[in-house]
């Protein structure tokens, strides 16, 4: 489970991810839920976005696009072979 500013996300055995709290800042993840379903090895949080890792390193993001949330600029840069990722408090 990670968590910051009054949201979470969690994963589970087989790689859903359940996500709760502030809906503005990712607490919400339904714009993204289909792609949360199955296959994500982990997740991590700016300060009011999350970042999804799935196994074959595609990655997934939502919350503020402020913050990360939005990254279909990059996206195509995303959809497989990303080995790691990492947050800071905004990006």
């Amino acid at each position: 489970v990670v968590g910051h500013d009054g949201r979470f996300a969690a994963v589970k055995t087989g790689g859903r991810v359940i996500t709760w709290g502030f809906a503005q800042f990712g607490g919400d993840s339904r714009v993204v839920a289909d792609r949360l379903a199955t296959g994500v090895r982990s997740v991590t949080g700016t300060k009011q976005a999350f970042a999804a890792l799935k196994e074959n390193g595609a990655v997934i993001t939502w919350g503020s696009f402020n913050c990360g949330g939005d990254s279909d600029a990059v996206a195509h840069q995303l959809a497989a072979g990303v080995s790691s990722i990492t947050a800071s408090a905004h990006a």
